[in-house]
C-alpha cells in the first residue's frame, strides 16, 4: 500500500461496514467465539435498530452519540463483559429476555430442554384430561427462560417458578410481565420445594441447575466466571449436589407418569445415569443429546404404580 493509499485509509469516514470490520478483527484477538455476530449486535443496539437493518446501512456513518456508546461497548466487551449483560438482553426460543449479571444468560443447550418439555405436555395433558391444567415446576428459574417459554407454548399451564436468589425471581417477573404470561406463572423464593406452601405435586419438573464442579469452575472463560453468578453455576466437588437432591425429591414431588427433566454437563452424563438407576420410583431414562452430539438433557417419568 502506498503512503497516499495509507492515508486515505486512515482519513475514511467510520461508516457502519467499517466500524463492523475492525470490530471483528478486534474481537477476534481478544478470543471472542463470535466475534462479527457480537460486532452487530452491539453496534444495532448502539443504534438503536434490528441488526438486519445495518445490512442496508453500511455505508452510513452513525452520529457521534452513537460511536461514542458502541466504543464503550466495544472496551468492555474487549475486557470479558458478555454481549447479553451489556445489551441486557438474549434472545432464547425465539423471545427476548431481559438479563443482568444476577442471572445466569440463557445458552442455545437449553432450548432442548423446552422442547422435550412441550413433547411430554401433550400426552400428560390428555392423560389428564380436559379442565384439568398442567401443572409445572421450573426449578431455579433465574431469568425465567423455561418457565415463560412453557408458558407460552403451552396453554393453560400452571407454572411454578422457584429461585433462591430474589435478585433474579424479579427479573423473571419482569420478564414474565414483558412477556405477557405473568398470570400463567407462580414466582417462589425457596431452596428447591422447601418454602412451598401446602406442597403441591407437578406433572413437569424442569431444572437446569448448578452442574460445574469446584474445579472445573476455575477453567471457565473469563466471560462466564467474572461475570455470571458464581451460585447458578457451581454444585460442589462434583457438580452433583444440586442434581442429587432433584432427583431425590422427585418421586415425591411428581404426579404418577409426570416428568422430571433436567439439563446436565455430558461429563456427568454416566453419574447422572447410575444416580437414576438407584433412585426407588423413577423409570423410563432417556437422554437428548445437544447439537454437538452430547448427552445434554436427562428426562425421566415417575412409575405410574408408585
Amino acid at each position: 500500500m502506498t503512503d497516499s493509499s495509507q492515508a486515505d485509509a486512515k482519513d475514511a469516514p467510520w461508516t457502519v461496514l467499517r466500524l463492523l470490520e475492525w470490530t471483528t478483527d478486534f474481537f477476534k484477538r481478544r478470543g471472542s467465539d463470535s466475534p462479527r455476530l457480537d460486532a452487530e449486535i452491539l453496534l444495532a443496539h448502539a443504534r438503536d435498530c434490528a441488526r438486519i437493518e445495518l445490512y442496508t446501512a453500511f455505508a452510513e456513518v452513525p452520529a457521534e452519540e452513537q460511536r461514542v456508546a458502541f466504543r464503550e461497548m466495544v472496551r468492555r466487551r474487549g475486557e470479558g463483559a458478555p454481549v447479553a449483560q451489556l445489551v441486557g438482553f438474549r434472545e432464547f426460543y425465539s423471545l427476548r429476555f431481559r438479563v443482568d449479571e444476577n442471572v445466569l444468560i440463557p445458552r442455545p443447550e437449553t432450548e432442548h430442554l423446552v422442547v422435550e418439555a412441550i413433547d411430554r405436555a401433550k400426552p400428560l395433558g390428555e392423560m389428564k384430561g380436559e379442565g384439568s391444567p398442567l401443572r409445572i415446576a421450573d426449578v431455579g428459574t433465574g431469568s425465567g427462560a423455561i418457565a415463560i417459554t412453557l408458558a407460552k407454548h403451552i396453554p393453560d399451564a400452571q407454572i411454578t417458578a422457584i429461585d433462591l436468589s430474589e435478585a433474579a425471581l424479579k427479573i423473571a417477573a419482569w420478564n414474565a410481565e414483558h412477556l405477557k404470561v405473568a398470570d400463567s406463572i407462580s414466582f417462589v423464593h425457596s431452596d428447591l420445594f422447601e418454602s412451598l406452601v401446602d406442597p403441591p405435586t407437578f406433572d413437569i419438573i424442569c431444572s437446569n441447575p448448578p452442574y460445574v464442579s469446584e474445579s472445573e469452575y476455575d477453567e471457565l472463560p473469563a466471560t462466564v466466571r467474572d461475570y455470571e453468578p458464581r451460585e447458578a453455576l457451581v454444585a460442589g466437588i462434583d457438580g452433583l449436589d444440586i442434581i442429587k437432591r432433584l432427583l431425590e425429591t422427585a418421586p415425591k414431588r411428581l404426579e404418577a407418569g409426570g416428568r422430571l427433566i433436567i439439563e446436565i454437563s455430558p461429563m456427568i452424563a454416566d453419574l447422572c445415569e447410575e444416580l437414576v438407576d438407584a433412585t426407588e420410583g423413577l423409570c423410563d431414562l432417556r437422554f437428548l443429546k445437544d447439537f454437538a452430539g452430547h448427552r445434554r438433557i436427562v428426562s425421566v417419568a415417575k412409575n405410574v404404580g408408585v
